[in-house]
């Protein structure tokens, strides 16, 4: 279906923010951060930030440690916008780009004209306020649910196995992809190195970024004094980080309103498309594998699909980076490799960009905008991922329009894999499909959590028996096929190893 050149969905302006060293009585808290923001996209866009006053719709990611029931209300206040519709989301890392997604269709559809994504978090202030005694009130906004309610991100089985926090559980895919791709475990922290070596490298190009330090492979991969060993094999500069007071906003419109609105052409990149999609099934522990994503898969082929463009089309990436993993099974899911020269992240990714809570998807889509408006006719793609490769964003973007209204697809799904039984009380013998040691504070090991199948291939979840010398062999060769003998110990499981 032809698209009215009046509808096309735009994006005009972007805004970032990064608040660093400064007194948490005298810091800006979450919302007037992001109306710093906005004020920078409007500014961005070539506009008195007064217009947003006709904003019908303000989107905002859920904002972690706070006490706002409606950050979205608080700032439409706040920028005297109050017929604006107020949209606060949940918690997952793909929720700005799947807003995105929603409400360019709605722009394309005439169901929305003038929209403003903003996020903010100040976990930095926060810690800091806490350490020196200081009271924050950041409250108010009245009650608002967040927009698409899901199951607990996590079983009761898989929480009393520790496996309830994302730094534990990506460590597992890791494992799982590092094994599937037939790489030893010095093979393969090699070849993660370089890649995290890069994104530190483009993070140190970024002014909002939280660190912009360059740093070599073996300084991200090694453990060592400032960087010890959280759960095998990511280290401390693997993780992304949570402690960071960053804000960004992205405005996005039509082209007959941006032109109504005196937007010069040159500031529009415009919304190709998007794909959108959950894991099948929910659950980590009943998946039939931890080195596919079957949702990925689906989000990422209807972004393209709707796009009308092939992933050779593609001359930056910005790859949900919570963890090596995540980009991992994204290259492999787009069936390119570690090593594919175009950039993976236009921001410096989760580690070292930084991780603002549920809104690192807005920098790196006002992140992508800035890329694409410096080489005009070139494609970008942004993912978004939620929780445990559970939840699914993608969209693409460029300063050309799209020919055609991209539409949601209607190609064929698979049937959703059927879930994997699994045993709450395991015992017998069992082979690990994946796993994963924590340390301590110091550095040492002190845990092995083993996921693996039973000789009648039902799933289970147990600890690891064993001393820091038991645990030290699954870091230092693969344990992927290990086998051993599970038993219940209360209300887990544990497994000693062969």
């Amino acid at each position: 279906m032809a698209l009215a050149p009046d509808r096309t969905p735009v994006l005009v302006g972007v805004g970032q923010l990064c608040q660093r060293d400064v007194e948490p009585r005298e810091a800006l808290d979450p919302v007037s951060m992001m109306v710093e923001v906005a004020r920078t996209a409007a500014e961005d866009a070539r506009l008195d930030p007064g217009k947003l006053e006709s904003l019908d719709r303000i989107v905002v990611p859920g904002v972690l440690g706070s006490g706002y029931t409606n950050a979205a209300r608080r700032l439409a206040e706040r920028l005297g916008a109050p017929g604006a519709e107020p949209v606060y989301l949940g918690t997952g890392g793909n929720g700005p780009q799947k807003a995105l997604n929603r409400s360019a269709r709605d722009v394309a559809a005439g169901r929305a004209r003038w929209v403003l994504l903003a996020g903010a978090e100040a976990l930095d202030t926060r810690q800091r306020a806490r350490a020196a005694g200081v009271a924050l009130d950041w409250s108010g906004g009245g009650a608002l649910t967040p927009q698409d309610a899901e199951p607990p991100p996590s079983t009761p089985v898989e929480v009393r196995h520790r496996l309830m926090v994302p730094p534990l559980v990506y460590p597992l895919f890791e494992n799982a992809l590092r094994a599937w791709h037939g790489d030893d475990p010095e093979t393969h922290r090699r070849r993660v190195g370089a890649l995290l070596s890069r994104f530190t490298a483009v993070a140190a190009e970024n002014p909002h970024a939280w660190f912009r330090t360059r740093r070599d492979p073996d300084e991200i991969t090694r453990p060592g004094p400032s960087n010890r060993m959280v759960a095998f094999p990511y280290t401390k500069y693997m993780n992304a980080v949570l402690r960071v007071d960053q804000a960004a906003a992205v405005l996005l419109t039509s082209a007959g309103h941006a032109r109504g609105l005196g937007i010069p052409s040159d500031r529009w990149v415009h919304w190709l498309g998007g794909g959108d999609a959950v894991e099948e099934p929910w659950a980590l522990s009943e998946r039939p594998c931890f080195f596919t994503s079957n949702g990925m898969a689906r989000a990422f082929a209807d972004t393209f699909a709707e796009a009308r463009l092939q992933v050779e089309d593609v001359h930056a990436f910005d790859l949900y980076s919570c963890f090596p993993s995540a980009v991992l099974m994204a290259c492999d899911t787009l069936g390119i490799a570690l090593e594919d020269p175009r950039p993976l992240t236009v921001t410096g990714g989760l580690p070292y960009a930084g991780g603002p809570g549920n809104d690192y998807g807005t920098h790196a889509v006002a992140a992508m905008v800035k890329r694409l408006r410096a080489d005009p006719g070139a494609v970008g793609m942004v993912s978004g991922l939620g929780w445990y490769f559970s939840k699914h964003s993608a969209g693409l973007y460029s300063t050309l329009p799209p020919m055609d209204l991209p539409a949601a697809s209607e190609r064929a799904r698979p049937a959703a894999p059927e879930p994997v039984a699994v045993a709450e009380r395991a015992e017998g013998p069992g082979r690990l499909e994946t796993y994963t040691v924590l340390h301590d504070r110091k550095g040492a090991p002190e845990l092995g959590i083993a996921v693996g199948r039973l000789s009648d291939a039902r799933r289970f979840l147990a600890f690891v028996d064993g001393d820091a010398e038991v645990l030290r062999s699954l870091e230092e060769s693969e344990g992927v096929g290990r086998t051993g003998r599970v038993r219940p110990d209360g209300d887990v499981n544990r497994i000693a190893l062969d």
